[in-house]
């Protein structure tokens, strides 16, 4: 339970979070981020914060909330300057609260640094003890904060380089956006695990998570960001700088499964034809004697339509959300609680009555409302329900910035497919394979993460920071 609510995503891996950044002299900067927020609500909306620089001083606004409830006009209206650093936040590490709502605004001896995190630190914990043990004081939970301790420890008089070496420390998945009072920066780890891309306003340029940020506001698409690459955005323009080698790319297969919004382009390819691509395999793969398809709405849509266009099937909206539900809403009983995907999903009993229906999916994780929607379907009066997931069973936790359940919570992780099929009462479930998942893409089947499917994790989670490392931050 969260401050009296209870966080309601269905039965899904959480969001991570949004990061957004301008450099543009004579724009409304708080404004065009603002905007840029809205776009990338999907991808956090547990809090949202805008910090905006003059080129003198920083100052921040952030709240709990939706975009649309922590910023109206007049607080927009209050910020003036030309450097902008946005973020929407769901946690996956430290706790929900305004205390850990980002970007986190930090003053130290050589000026102030704001900084919004997309990702999770794996040595995040120990770097955090190190740091205590050498006197820094923490306000927060999160990773953001270890990572503006080191760079005020490290610091010398090249910011820049200091945050280079600030950064050779981390391990895990990390995509930064932080401004200082005179530049904007933005960072991706060496794996390109969480998405990070530069467009350009009217001549001025501008980071975000996806590039549907971009059409929000107007930008054009310039490039992603390189894995293990950090670009400074100032008065000089724009440099490159290497803070470490480009490992093997390796970007959440996620994004294109269910995080990123189907508009946005990841590596040069639209997310919504990947996942129509996603489909159209896994109707190769698992085909059925069935009437309609329907896709459990938002993020199963285009599977749902790859899927029928590969069976030669009608796709119907068999399924609607409520969108005006939010994602929390007060629960004050169980016999509410139990409401929880009828509140949220209800469906059309003209389309489903007396049909064999093909339910797509993205994902299970924990099985229980893929067992209340096949049930609301059969109430409906479907003859059959035939379950399709365009992604593999999940059979391990994510580390790297997603909330995920423990793998003893993880249906793909204790069961069978055909355990499963009985758990949420089908009458078929087919999962896409891997090897189908990363066809679908067009991409080389080591472009990815695919640790929650694999268990082949990228980083040896035991492995201890350098020997120097107290040294360094001793100084």
């Amino acid at each position: 339970m969260l401050g009296g609510t209870l966080m309601f995503a269905g039965d899904k891996f959480k969001e991570e979070c949004g990061v957004f950044g301008i450099y543009a002299p004579g724009q409304k900067v708080a404004e065009v981020t603002n905007y840029a927020l809205y776009a990338l609500q999907h991808r956090g909306q547990e809090s949202a914060g805008i910090a905006v620089s003059d080129g003198k001083s920083i100052k921040m606004e952030k709240g709990m909330g939706l975009v649309s409830e922590v910023f109206n006009g007049s607080k927009i209206d209050r910020f003036k300057g030309h450097i902008a650093a946005g973020h929407v936040r769901y946690s996956t590490m430290g706790s929900s609260s305004l205390l850990n709502a980002q970007p986190l605004l930090i003053r130290y001896r050589k000026g102030s640094l704001a900084i919004g995190h997309n990702g999770n630190l794996v040595n995040g914990e120990e770097i955090r003890d190190q740091l205590e043990e050498v006197g820094s004081i923490f306000q927060t939970t999160t990773d953001s904060e270890i990572v503006a301790h080191l760079i005020a420890r490290l610091e010398n008089d090249d910011f820049v380089e200091s945050v280079k070496e600030a950064l050779t420390f981390l391990r895990g998945a990390f995509a930064f956006v932080m401004i200082t009072e005179d530049r904007l920066i933005g960072i991706r780890d060496p794996y390109g695990l969480r998405p990070l891309s530069l467009g350009i306003l009217e001549d001025n340029f501008v980071l975000a998570s996806e590039t549907c940020a971009f059409d929000t506001i107007g930008a054009q698409f310039i490039r992603d960001i390189e894995p293990g690459e950090m670009v400074v955005i100032d008065e000089e323009g724009i440099t490159s700088h290497r803070f470490a080698k480009k490992e093997k790319e390796a970007l959440c297969i996620f994004e294109f499964i269910y995080f990123a919004r189907p508009d946005s382009n990841l590596h040069g390819k639209n997310v919504h034809l990947v996942r129509r691509e996603l489909g159209k395999q896994l109707a190769r793969e698992h085909p059925v004697e069935a009437d309609i398809v329907t896709g459990v709405p938002d993020s199963s849509i285009s599977a749902a339509s790859g899927v029928a266009e590969g069976m030669g099937l009608p796709y119907e909206m068999g399924l609607v959300k409520n969108r005006y539900i939010g994602r929390t809403f007060i629960q004050p009983s169980q016999k509410i609680r139990s409401l929880g995907v009828k509140l949220k999903l209800n469906a059309v009993k003209q389309v489903i009555e007396g049909k064999r229906v093909i339910m797509v999916d993205d994902s299970i994780v924990r099985g229980t409302t893929s067992l209340q929607i096949v049930q609301m379907l059969r109430n409906a009066g479907a003859k059959e329900v035939h379950v399709r997931i365009s992604s593999p069973p999940v059979v391990g936790s994510c580390y790297y910035g997603i909330d995920t359940s423990s793998t003893k919570e993880l249906l793909g992780a204790q069961k069978t497919v055909e355990e499963i099929r009985r758990f949420i009462k089908a009458d078929t479930l087919g999962y896409l394979s891997v090897e189908g998942m990363i066809a679908s893409t067009g991409m080389n089947v080591d472009s990815f993460c695919k640790a929650c499917f694999e268990l082949s994790y990228l980083f040896d989670h035991s492995k201890k920071i350098r020997k120097n490392f107290f040294e360094k931050i001793s100084r």
